[in-house]
């Protein structure tokens, strides 16, 4: 197998200031193997970097971060106010003039290989074991960083970063899971995944994959199902007090989701958690670890009691849960770093190695 990296732009648009470096490229694996057995003679991951990589005496780099995204998204949703504006900025937790951000796309997600480039449904079905493969691929042979300071994600990205401890567990100096839970994917969450595949699937004008133009019953039911899962009882309360506000606020949403998605993708990117489980190997998890969800979260709720049981069984684990407020946002509360940045501030104070 060989790669090679493709940088494709650099400037010094980053978030905070002027003089912070950007630079945004794609890293080409050749035959990269999945775990299905199939194969893709290349894979393009494509990334976003801010900063530079500073390295020891001993040639180890001391301050990269890896920030990893969640279901559907694409690493330069990390660069919005919420969260850059929170973190990135000179003198924040993450300042990118000191640190080095990575900032990758998942295997099917934003620029990277995915269905929709062209192979359809005859893309390998690629599973979260691939993409976090792929990922350390991208950081050690596309960047050369050869350690970690922090790993950190939201959702699916916050279930890589459980795999990521457990499959690199030297690598990093610490692990921020957001929004995520360490066990397989069942009851309600599935369901729901569930949902979302079987309406595409069942849509005849899916036509196995191979529809001109998106089959947009199954992919509305599929928004459907998305919006249920990412809803804010409270928040939407607030936002939509009438029926008419409920009504519009709807109609937006649906349309914003269906004029971005691919039907093929979704259904790609919802699969790829089938086979998730970090539950028998967290004891081989040696960082720091801070695990942050929130109390209003529609897909991991903290009546299931299940972080609290798994987080005993990581070695320096801790876990979070931020209580239901007007400044919430349930699922998406992993974005607005302004309700856990004191908690990765003491996560980072934590002794490295």
């Amino acid at each position: 197998m060989t790669s090679r990296l493709i940088k494709k732009t650099a400037d010094s648009a980053g978030a905070g200031k002027p003089e912070h470096l950007e630079a945004e490229g794609d890293f080409i694996i050749r035959d990269f193997p999945f775990a299905s057995g199939e194969s893709l003679p290349e894979l393009r991951l494509h990334y976003t970097t801010l900063g530079s990589p500073v390295r020891n005496t001993k040639g180890a780099v001391q301050n990269a971060v890896l920030i990893l995204h969640g279901t559907g998204g694409n690493g330069r949703v990390f660069l919005n106010e919420p969260f850059a504006g929170v973190l990135f900025r000179s003198g924040q937790l993450l300042d990118a003039g000191r640190h080095y951000l990575i900032l990758p796309d998942g295997i099917g997600h934003g620029l990277s290989s995915k269905p929709s480039d062209g192979m359809r449904t005859r893309f390998p079905r690629y599973t979260y074991a691939d993409m976090v493969q792929a990922q350390y691929r991208l950081v050690t042979e596309g960047l050369g960083v050869n350690h970690l300071r922090l790993i950190m994600g939201t959702s699916m990205g916050g279930m890589h970063t459980w795999m990521w401890g457990e499959m690199f567990p030297r690598f990093m100096d610490a692990l921020m899971p957001l929004a995520s839970l360490p066990v397989a994917i069942a009851g309600r969450n599935w369901m729901t995944r569930r949902m979302v595949m079987d309406a595409i699937r069942q849509d005849p004008d899916w036509r196995g994959g191979d529809y001109h133009e998106q089959p947009q019953r199954g992919l509305r039911s599929a928004i459907y199902t998305l919006l249920f899962m990412v809803s804010v009882p409270l928040q939407w309360q607030l936002l939509a007090p009438t029926r008419v506000a409920a009504d519009e606020m709807f109609d937006r949403l649906v349309a914003e989701y269906a004029a971005k998605l691919d039907a093929n993708d979704m259904l790609y990117q919802f699969d790829a958690s089938r086979d998730y489980d970090p539950s028998p190997d967290l004891d081989k998890i040696e960082a720091p670890l801070m695990a942050v969800n929130s109390a209003d979260d529609q897909v991991n709720p903290p009546e299931l009691g299940i972080l609290e049981k798994a987080i005993r069984k990581v070695k320096r684990g801790r876990h979070i849960v931020i209580p239901v407020s007007e400044k919430t946002c349930g699922h998406r509360s992993h974005s607005a770093a302004e309700l856990w940045q004191a908690h990765l501030e003491e996560l980072l104070k934590y002794p490295r190695g």
